[in-house]
């Protein structure tokens, strides 16, 4: 804006009375009697309602910092002025979902503050950026996180992604232990993440219930219908905000257990077609008598017809709880041209995704560090660009009692509560 505009709007504003101006439903600005139609800063039109008896509702605010405007939560930057959520970098910041109060005197401190009204100038939707909107991806190229997240939302756009995020997760089904915090956290996850594409294990229907009506559902097509949720005990299922063109689920032959492979068909914008699976492969069971119930043979055998049910496409990515032991189990019975992406990714590096150690909720249990989750492509139109482990850190101020029997005493232990018994795997595919 011109200093001479600047000029102008502060004179009206400065001999404008409350009597005769009208205050801008959207931006607070007090127009002069003379401007009728529209807002001279946001161009609001005088009749539009006030977005605070809009959001009067159920769905969660937050009060923008900056210029206080009253946002929803779905909002991760305020529209007015482009300030932050102060929650949107916070991974379990439950308590911030409704966020009313008055400024605090720290606001001043606050870095995602922007520029509010300082010069007065009209409003522009594009949001401000920081550190945590850029992100290290492919040994070093750094992408604008909010470059890549538009480009997920702007799916039927037909505008070439620059990367494609795959999160696999197994969700821990055990219903006694803090289910609906646990399922929040890793909702939580996937709004830090703004995977692509997400793979689920060990889904039960209060768990997709959970799922279903949060904020971030609403951008995902879901392999499994509100029907046949309920249908299983649990079961895999798949998610994409890209479109999915088909979806199938294959039982095993051999499982006991009621595993399949659950498959996907999706059209990433751009770029070229990509088949997802995800399965929850035969667990091993060791228990009294003989502790030898491992079921690897049939883990095997599945592993196989997994992957002959796939190996035709050119570009596939199998994820999910593999419950693979190389030392019982083998090799991974990968064909040419599939690769095992954390070995290739993270030589060296155990990767254990179910550790006893790493995982204090766990810690209670008999000590077990295993590489169970894991992720196979075989790629044709995409390169590996990067993976990590998600959902290492405890939900803040939860915990559980476990008892354990130590030399036969019984003691208590108060443990603390992670989202899951697993860690996730997220995956970021770049185009060759």
């Amino acid at each position: 804006m011109s200093a001479t505009r600047f000029f102008r709007l502060f004179t009206t504003l400065a001999m404008s009375s409350s009597s005769s101006s009208w205050s801008c439903t959207k931006c607070t600005f007090l127009n002069s009697p003379s401007q009728k139609l529209n807002c001279m800063i946001c161009l609001t039109p005088l009749s539009t309602p006030s977005p605070l008896s809009a959001s009067s509702n159920d769905e969660p605010t937050w009060a923008c910092k900056g210029c206080t405007f009253l946002n929803t939560y779905k909002n991760s930057s305020c529209e007015i002025c482009g300030t932050r959520s102060p929650s949107s970098s916070s991974l379990l910041g439950f308590d911030d979902l409704t966020d009313s109060g008055s400024l605090e005197s720290n606001t001043n401190n606050n870095n995602s503050i922007g520029s509010v009204f300082f010069p007065l100038r009209r409003c522009s939707k594009r949001k401000a950026m920081d550190d945590d909107d850029v992100i290290e991806v492919d040994g070093g190229s750094v992408k604008k996180r909010n470059e890549i997240e538009s480009k997920g939302e702007a799916s039927g756009s037909g505008t070439a992604f620059s990367c494609v995020k795959i999160l696999t997760y197994n969700v821990w089904f055990r219903e006694d232990l803090e289910l609906s915090n646990r399922m929040r956290a890793i909702g939580h996850l996937i709004q830090l993440h703004s995977p692509h594409l997400i793979c689920f294990q060990e889904v039960i229907p209060e768990i997709y219930e959970i799922f279903r009506k949060s904020n971030w559902w609403k951008e995902y097509t879901c392999s499994v219908s509100v029907d046949a949720s309920q249908s299983r005990g649990y079961y895999c299922m798949l998610l994409s905000k890209v479109g999915m063109k088909s979806s199938s689920c294959k039982s095993f032959r051999n499982s006991i257990m009621g595993r399949d492979l659950s498959v996907a068909e999706v059209e990433v914008p751009g770029r070229k077609p990509l088949v997802l699976a995800t399965s929850h492969l035969e667990s091993p069971c060791p228990g009294p008598p003989k502790w030898d119930q491992m079921f690897s043979r049939e883990r095997v055998e599945q592993a196989n017809e997994a992957i002959e049910h796939l190996r035709a496409n050119p570009n596939v990515v199998f994820g999910g709880d593999m419950n693979w032991d190389d030392k019982l189990d083998g090799k991974f019975p990968l064909p040419d041209q599939w690769v095992d992406v954390w070995e290739v990714l993270k030589p060296g590096d155990p990767g254990f995704t179910y550790d006893t150690k790493a995982n204090p909720m766990l810690s209670g249990n008999r000590a077990l560090q295993k590489r169970l989750d894991r992720f196979f492509c075989r790629l044709d139109g995409y390169k590996l660009g990067g993976i990590e482990m998600v959902g290492k850190e405890a939900l803040p101020g939860l915990s559980y009692v476990k008892e354990k029997r130590v030399r036969g005493d019984v003691k208590k232990l108060e443990l603390p509560v992670l989202p899951s018994d697993h860690f996730g795997l997220l995956l970021t595919l770049l185009p060759k």
